[in-house]
């Protein structure tokens, strides 16, 4: 039986998938977490710098969602680090930030870092010290879109956090994600979650991937090597007499091995009640689950993760609050014993999470009249219907 593709997601097109997932599959199953998108889309043909065409956008993370500002703890990872995610050093000092996670395109990490401030600022956010310093993460959409254009501004920004919301979310080229490219199919925004049993803790794990990595022919699904029976249908630019001798060059050699290797950030959030050396152990997770499905770690590639627990809501520090007269919090901690659970429910969810990217997303033109074709939904179903993987009835 084929199915209605329309909003279709990893498991609608029967591809096998291990582990409970929690009611709406995303990251905002875990409680709490509000996700936002502001998605910028306008203009078509050659790149004119400020003017565009536009594809790109903003996707904004708030771990105990728009009402409550207390910190997090967390930890993070960089499997390949050929990119940029602002805050790092100063979670990986402390153990916990405040604030939301924001995700766009590598130009505009600053403008979404200044605005996340002054969205803090405003909607009266208490700071633990005298300054923010926002998570902001990126990749790279300039094949795509006019990215030295400066089309991010600080109200998309407050767009992408005064949305955010409980629930299902939109996926594939919305927000940050909107102008990505993964194993050189439209890519984009991508979520799942894990629910673990009761006798492991009843805990839930979420996953949101803003995907923009990996060669056709890497791409494996269910094990198999489905990218390499996809070669006929790559991007390519639809108009390349038109092109400028650079892009010419690439329209010739396009998806040749040293060309568009892309990045990743990934963000797990759990309400397991996990300390910040248990979340770095677990922000190392989604590489294994990026690798189920062929993932290499490129050498240009960005690949940075973060994991953050919305457990212990209570963490020891207070805004305003002199050291004098701070005393010892006590703590819930998950056993470190007991984290392969965890460990597997992220991996599961980001595997999936990547994949519901890529069947999100649709087909679209972008800057240059640069053509991204989607994953074929059925080729992918006949495929793993070959091998006898498919788990449609």
């Amino acid at each position: 039986m084929m199915v209605d593709l329309k909003m279709a997601r990893a498991r609608d097109l029967g591809i096998p998938l291990s582990g409970t997932t929690g009611a709406c599959n995303a990251i905002t199953d875990v409680p709490g977490i509000e996700v936002g998108y502001a998605t910028l889309w306008s203009g078509r043909g050659l790149i004119a710098v400020g003017h565009g065409p536009v594809r790109t956008g903003v996707t904004a993370i708030l771990p105990r969602g728009r009402g409550d500002a207390r910190p997090c703890f967390g930890g993070s990872f960089a499997l390949n680090a050929a990119g940029e995610m602002t805050g790092l050093l100063w979670l990986e000092e402390r153990g916990f930030f405040e604030g939301p996670i924001l995700i766009t395109n590598t130009h505009a990490v600053g403008v979404t870092r200044d605005a996340a401030v002054q969205w803090m600022r405003l909607r009266g956010w208490p700071r633990l010290v005298g300054f923010n310093v926002p998570i902001v993460g990126e990749t790279y959409d300039g094949f795509f879109n006019d990215i030295d254009g400066g089309h991010v501004a600080p109200e998309h920004v407050f767009q992408a956090l005064d949305s955010a919301r409980g629930g299902r979310l939109a996926e594939g080229n919305v927000g940050g994600g909107t102008g990505m490219m993964s194993y050189w199919f439209k890519g984009g925004t991508g979520t799942a979650s894990r629910r673990l049993s009761q006798q492991e803790g009843g805990y839930t794990v979420g996953v949101l991937v803003q995907s923009n990595y990996g060669r056709r022919e890497q791409l494996r699904i269910g094990g198999i090597p489905v990218g390499m029976a996809l070669a006929d249908d790559l991007p390519r630019y639809l108009e390349p007499d038109i092109l400028p001798e650079e892009l010419r060059r690439r329209h010739k050699e396009w998806c040749s091995p040293l060309s568009v290797e892309g990045s990743i950030i990934v963000v797990v959030g759990t309400d397991a009640p996990l300390l910040p050396h248990q979340l770095r152990r677990l922000a190392k997770r989604p590489a294994l689950g990026m690798a189920r499905l062929g993932a290499v770690g490129m050498s240009v590639s960005g690949d940075i993760f973060i994991a953050f627990s919305t457990a212990n809501p209570e963490i020891g520090e207070k805004p305003g609050e002199s050291a004098t007269y701070l005393t010892p919090h006590d703590l819930k901690m998950h056993p470190n014993l007991a984290l392969n659970p965890v460990f597997e429910a992220a991996v599961d969810a980001t595997e999936e999470a990547i994949l519901n990217a890529l069947v999100a997303a649709e087909a679209a033109e972008g800057a240059n009249r640069l053509f991204i074709p989607r994953l074929p939904h059925t080729r992918v179903q006949e495929t793993l219907k070959a091998h006898g993987l498919l788990r449609l009835v």
